[in-house]
C-alpha cells in the first residue's frame, strides 16, 4: 500500500548545494559561532584538542602489505595525510623511519581538490599496484585511480573511475578487476550502492566490461570478494537483500553456486573450513543452533549442502561474539563478556578443534589484527598478531602477540593526555520500562561525589548491532573529565553488546525500546544523585542522533542539553534520502501503515510541538555527508525555529558522515560541542 506524503515546507533544505539552502546554512552557522566562539574556554579547548589529535606520540594504525606496514598519518604539517610505510623492525623502534608513498596535501594542492583518503586495495604478494580511493571532502563517494607503490605515481592509462559509491578489487592478476559502480541509469540500487558487478580488463572501455552478477533494484547492493590463497582460491559474490539478509554465491568459472545458508546468516571461508555466523536460531542436521553462534564445517561439504556443523561459540545471557580472525594455523575469537573483551584461540586438528584462552589485559576493549599473509610462501609473520587494548582511563597500547603463546611485546603506547589520578569507572544497571536490566558505564572525575550536582554527559547509539565499548579519549579526558564532568556510556538495546537478541529486541516496530532504555539510564543517574535534570546532557551521532532527538522530545524534563550529530530525524522520508533505503531493516518502511504507526510515535521531525520546555539543543552535520542527508538536521532546525525554539546549528562544509575532513576541523567541531555543553550544564 502506497501512502501519499504530506507536502513538506522544508523540502528545499534537501537541496545540498543549492544557494538558498547554503545561504540558510551560512546564516545558522554564523549565529552559532557568534555565541560559542565567545565562550571563555572555547579557544583553549580547541587548541588542546588539536594538540592531542596532531600528537606525534599517537599510535600509527598500520596494515601489513608484504614487507611493509602502511599507515595514513595526519598532523599539523600534513592535515589531509601522508600515505606512508615502514618495516616491522622499524615499527618496533621508538621513532621509526617512515617512507612517504603519497602526499594527500600535495596532491590536493596540485590538482585543486580537497582530497580525503578513502583507502587502497593493493595486489599481492608483490603489493606494487594499488587501487587508490580519494574522496572529495570526506564523502562516501570516491574517485578511484590505479597507483604504483614502487614508482610512487598514478599509472598512466590505468584503471580509473569517476566519483561514485563504487566497489572495485583485483581478480587473479593486475590486468583484471571486478567493479561495481554507476554504469548509468538503473545500475545503482534504491540505496545508492552498486547493483551490478562486472569484470573489467585493462585497456577495455568500461562500457564493454562483462556483467558477472546483478542484484535487484530494491536490494542494498552487490559486492564481490576474491580469496587468492594458493590451493584455496575462491570468489564470493554477495547480494545484500537488506542490511541483515543476503544471498551468497561462489563464482566458479561463469557459474554461480548459491551457498546453503539462512538469509540472515553470514558465511565465510578459511582454508578447508566454512563458517556460519547466526542471527536467528537455525534448525539443521537434527538440532537447533541458537542465534549468535559461530559454526564450523568442512568447506567442500558446506558448498555441496551436506555439512556437519559444530559450534566454536554459543552465546550466553552475558557473552556474545564480537568478531573473529585467523593466523596461519589458528582462529582467534573476540568475545564480549559483560561488555569487556576476552580472546579465545581455536586450533583445528585430527581430533577436532582445541580451545585456549589467550591471556590479555582485562577488563576493557581488545582488538585483534593478524599479520599473516596467505600469499607469501613461508611467511615469517604467519602466527603474529597485533593486539590493541584500551579502557576509559588507560591509554591505548599496541602489542605484538604470537598465536599459541601468552607472551605480549608492547610496541606502542599512547601517552596520558589527561591526569586520571583519582578518577574511577563503575558499571551500573538501570531497569527499563519493560523490566529489562540495561548496563551502562560511569566515568567519575577526581573528587566527584553523588551530590546531585555533577555536570554529566550521557552518550548512546543503540542500533545496527553496534556495541559501545570502553575507550580512551584524550579529548574527553582533558575537555570534560578534568574539568569535573561525569561521562556515561549507555549499552542500550539495539546495540550488539549481548549479541543478535539484544539488537533484535529494539528494531522496526520495537525501536522504542532503545529510547526507553536510554531514558531509564537518565532516570537512574538522577535517582542515584549522580546528577540532576538541569545538568544532564545527552549526545549521539547518526542513529545515535535519532536516539537523542527522539528522547529529547519524549522526555524533555530529564535533560538540560542535547548534542545531536549527523542525525536521522525525518523518519517519514528517511528511506528516500541517500542511503536511507538500506536501513529499512532497522527502522521499518514508512510506506507500510503498521511500520509508520510505530515510526510516527518517535520520529523527531514529526513530533515537534510548540509550548514545550525543551532542553538546549545543538545540531551538528556536514554538507558532504552523502550517507545521512544533512537535510535531516536542517529541516529539524527549521521546524523548531518555526515553533518558537532557538536551537543552535552548525554544518561543516566538508567532512562526510564523520563530520570533519582533518584534525583542525575535528578539533573545532568538538570544541563547539564542549563549549555548548559547559555553557548549559556547568555547576551553578
Amino acid at each position: 500500500m502506497t501512502q501519499t506524503l504530506p507536502v513538506d515546507p522544508h523540502l528545499w533544505l534537501e537541496d545540498v548545494t543549492g544557494e538558498p539552502a547554503l545561504a540558510w546554512v551560512r546564516e545558522r552557522n554564523a549565529e552559532t559561532r557568534k555565541v560559542l566562539d565567545a565562550e571563555p574556554a572555547f579557544a583553549a579547548t580547541r587548541d588542546r584538542l588539536l594538540e592531542i589529535l596532531d600528537s606525534k606520540e599517537k599510535i600509527p594504525q598500520v596494515t601489513r602489505r608484504g614487507d611493509w606496514l602502511y599507515n595514513l598519518w595526519q598532523d599539523e604539517k600534513n592535515p589531509r595525510g601522508l600515505w606512508r610505510r615502514t618495516t616491522l623492525a622499524q615499527f618496533r623502534l621508538a621513532t621509526p623511519a617512515w617512507e612517504t608513498v603519497l602526499d594527500l596535501d600535495a596532491l590536493g594542492k596540485a590538482e585543486g581538490e580537497n582530497w580525503v583518503w578513502g583507502g587502497a586495495t593493493v595486489f599481492g604478494p608483490e603489493y606494487r599496484r594499488a587501487l587508490v580511493e580519494l574522496s572529495r571532502g570526506g564523502a562516501d563517494a570516491v574517485v578511484v585511480r590505479e597507483f604504483d607503490t614502487v614508482d610512487k605515481r598514478f599509472v598512466e592509462g590505468g584503471f580509473a573511475l569517476p566519483e561514485a559509491k563504487s566497489s572495485i578489487g583485483w581478480e587473479s592478476d593486475t590486468d583484471t578487476v571486478f567493479v561495481g559502480t554507476d554504469f548509468g541509469p538503473g545500475s545503482m540500487t534504491d540505496s545508492g550502492y552498486p547493483r551490478i558487478i562486472k569484470r573489467w580488463k585493462r585497456g577495455q572501455p568500461l562500457a564493454q566490461a562483462t556483467t558477472v552478477f546483478e542484484a535487484q533494484q530494491a536490494d542494498v547492493g552487490a559486492w564481490i570478494a576474491v580469496d587468492r590463497t594458493p590451493g584455496y582460491e575462491r570468489t564470493t559474490v554477495t547480494r545484500a537483500i537488506d542490511f541483515y539478509r543476503s544471498e551468497q554465491f561462489l563464482l566458479q568459472g561463469s557459474q554461480l553456486v548459491k551457498l546453503p545458508k539462512p538469509e540472515d546468516a553470514q558465511a565465510s571461508f578459511w582454508h578447508t573450513h566454512a563458517f556460519i555466523e547466526l542471527r536467528s536460531d537455525w534448525a539443521v542436521g537434527g538440532r537447533t543452533w541458537p542465534r549468535g553462534s559461530l559454526l564450523v564445517a568442512d568447506a567442500a561439504a558446506f558448498v555441496a549442502g551436506r555439512a556437519q556443523w559444530q559450534a566454536l561459540f554459543t552465546p550466553t545471557p552475558t557473552r556474545s561474539l564480537a568478531g573473529f580472525s585467523a593466523t596461519k594455523s589458528r582462529l582467534v575469537l573476540n568475545v564480549l563478556d559483560n561488555v569487556a573483551s576476552r580472546l579465545e584461540e581455536w586450533t583445528p586438528g585430527a581430533a577436532g578443534w582445541a580451545r585456549r584462552e589467550l591471556k590479555a589485559p582485562h577488563p576493557g576493549s581488545l582488538s585483534v589484527q593478524p599479520l599473516h599473509d596467505d600469499l607469501i610462501r613461508d611467511d615469517p609473520l604467519a602466527e603474529q598478531m597485533l593486539l590493541g587494548y584500551t579502557d576509559f582511563l588507560t591509554p591505548d597500547s599496541l602489542m605484538l602477540a604470537t598465536a599459541g603463546s601468552d607472551t605480549l611485546e608492547t610496541l606502542k603506547s599512547r601517552p596520558r593526555f589527561f591526569d586520571s589520578a583519582g578518577m574511577r569507572v563503575e558499571q551500573r544497571f538501570a531497569t527499563s520500562r519493560d523490566g529489562t536490566r540495561v548496563p551502562y558505564f560511569v566515568v567519575w572525575p577526581k573528587g566527584a561525589t553523588a551530590d546531585g550536582r555533577n555536570p554529566t554527559l550521557l552518550y548512546g547509539y543503540g542500533g545496527f548491532e553496534v556495541s559501545m565499548q570502553p575507550y580512551y579519549s584524550g579529548g574527553w579526558g582533558s575537555a570534560w573529565l578534568e574539568r569535573g564532568g561525569v561521562y556515561v556510556m549507555a549499552n542500550i538495546r539495539g546495540g550488539g553488546e549481548f549479541g543478535p537478541a539484544w539488537h533484535q529486541a529494539a528494531v522496526k516496530r520495537d525501536k522504542q525500546k532503545s529510547y526507553d532504555d536510554f531514558a531509564a539510564i537518565a532516570e537512574d543517574l538522577i535517582a542515584a544523585k549522580i546528577t540532576n535534570p538541569q545538568q544532564l546532557g545527552i549526545m549521539g551521532g547518526s542513529n545515535g542522533g535519532l536516539l537523542v532527538g527522539a528522547v529529547m522530545l519524549q522526555r524533555p524534563e530529564l535533560f538540560g542539553a542535547v548534542v545531536c550529530q549527523v542525525p536521522l530525524l525525518d523518519m517519514r522520508r528517511y528511506h528516500t534520502l541517500l542511503a536511507g533505503a538500506s536501513w529499512m531493516a532497522e527502522y521499518g518502511n514508512p510506506e507500510d501503515p503498521g511500520d509508520w504507526a510505530a515510526l510516527a510515535r518517535y520520529s523527531p521531525y514529526q513530533n515537534v510541538k510548540p509550548g514545550v520546555a525543551l532542553p538546549a539543543l545543538l545540531l551538528i552535520t556536514s554538507t558532504r555527508d552523502d550517507r545521512v542527508h544533512p537535510g535531516h538536521a536542517r529541516k529539524m532546525a527549521a521546524r523548531l525555529r518555526e515553533n518558537g525554539y532557538s536551537p543552535m546549528y552548525y554544518e561543516n562544509i566538508e567532512g562526510g558522515h564523520g563530520g570533519a575532513a582533518d584534525n583542525a576541523q575535528r578539533a573545532d567541531m568538538s570544541a563547539l560541542e564542549f563549549a555548548f555543553l559547559w555553557r548549559n550544564l556547568a555547576r551553578r
